[in-house]
Parts: C-alpha cells; sequence; structure tokens
C-alpha cells in the first residue's frame, strides 16, 4: 500500500485539490442559489410548501438516476459532476435558509423597520447574521453529502477521487485494485472531515458573539 501512495502521490494529490475544487465552487454557487431561493419564499409564503416538495424529493432521487439523466443533455466530463453536486448542494442549505429566515424574531425586524432600514439593510444587517448559524449548518450538511456525491461523479468522467474508487472496483483482482479503491474512499473521508472542520472555524468567526452556541 505505502508504495502505491508513493508511486502515485502526485496523481492523488491532484486528484484530491479537483475533488475539493469541485464540492467547494458547487457548494458556494449551491448556498447563494439556496440563500436568493430563500429570500423569496419568505416574501412569498405559498411557495414554502413548493420548496420543501423540491427539497424532500430531491434528496431521495438517487445520484446514479440524475446522472443518467444528465449525461445526454451534458455529455461527459465536468458538465454533469457540477450540476449534479449544485442540485444536491442547494437542497440542504435551502431547507436550512428557510427556517432560519422565518425563525428570526418579527419584534426585530419591525423595530429595524422603525428605524429606517429599508427591506435589503433589513435583511443583510438583521435576518441574515441572525439565521447565519442555521444556514451554516446546512451548508455543513451540503458539503459532506455532496463530497459523495462528487465521487460518484466520476463514473460520468467527472473530475475527483471518485476515479480511484471505480477504478478499483473494475479492476478487481488485479494487484493494486484494492489499493486505488482504498485511496478514493479513505480520501473522499479525509477530505469531508477537513472541511468539516474549516466550516466550523469558519462558523465561529462569522458568527456574532451574541448568538453563538
Amino acid at each position: 500500500m505505502w508504495d502505491y501512495l508513493v508511486q502515485e502521490r502526485a496523481d492523488i494529490a491532484f486528484g484530491a485539490y479537483q475533488h475539493t475544487s469541485l464540492v467547494v465552487q458547487c457548494v458556494v454557487l449551491a448556498t447563494v442559489l439556496a440563500f436568493a431561493l430563500a429570500v423569496l419564499v419568505t416574501r412569498v409564503p405559498r411557495l414554502e410548501g413548493v420548496a420543501n416538495a423540491v427539497s424532500a424529493i430531491g434528496l431521495t432521487l438517487p445520484s446514479f438516476a440524475l446522472l443518467g439523466f444528465l449525461l445526454p443533455l451534458l455529455s461527459l466530463g465536468t458538465g454533469p459532476a457540477v450540476a449534479a453536486v449544485t442540485f444536491y448542494a442547494v437542497l440542504p442549505i435551502l431547507r436550512n435558509a428557510v427556517v432560519g429566515l422565518q425563525g428570526v424574531d418579527r419584534t426585530l425586524l419591525e423595530s429595524a423597520r422603525g428605524m429606517g432600514m429599508d427591506p435589503v439593510s433589513t435583511l443583510v444587517r438583521v435576518q441574515l447574521p441572525l439565521a447565519w448559524p442555521v444556514i451554516l449548518a446546512g451548508v455543513r450538511t451540503s458539503t459532506q453529502m455532496t463530497m459523495g456525491v462528487a465521487a460518484i461523479a466520476a463514473i460520468v468522467l467527472g473530475p475527483g477521487l471518485g476515479t480511484y474508487i471505480f477504478s478499483g472496483l473494475e479492476q478487481i483482482g488485479s494487484a493494486n485494485a484494492l489499493h486505488s479503491a482504498l485511496v478514493g474512499t479513505v480520501g473522499v473521508v479525509v477530505l469531508a472531515l477537513v472541511l468539516d472542520l474549516l466550516l466550523l472555524l469558519f462558523g465561529r468567526l462569522t458568527t456574532s458573539k451574541g448568538i453563538r452556541v
């Protein structure tokens, strides 16, 4: 195993970088999309049921099925991988963002308006800071989930460590098949733990001390 790691260290490092880059960029994009949708849902309450239904249905949709659906539209490569990872990343963040924004005390919102704040200022300076811990919890959940989705996306030639997993499974019985599968699997787990720790630290830095738990 050690010899395999030494021999493939450059490719493994590059695969880890690709995997991390794919997940981080998709989660950032998903956070922006989910927050915009959550603001819309809180402004138009009748959309809440639709948002909850989409989140529930989306989370039960197998990633293989979604990738199969995207394949004829986006062909092989990074395109379907980005689309699938972003789709799954949006769902937990959207649900938490709606809950977080709706959980802000209405008295505080009225006070902000009484102080002359416009809707945008109220959203940015009052609602977002108070809802941020709940939204960030959704981001952390999303990041952990999409680490696995990004690995599965290797089946459509998406970038990342999933390539090692599928390569190992395809070469069962060969000398390095088990090593390849282990590198991919353990690598994804390690990256997920590292990103979660970084998000935890990011939350400590970006959450107001008055609401920090």
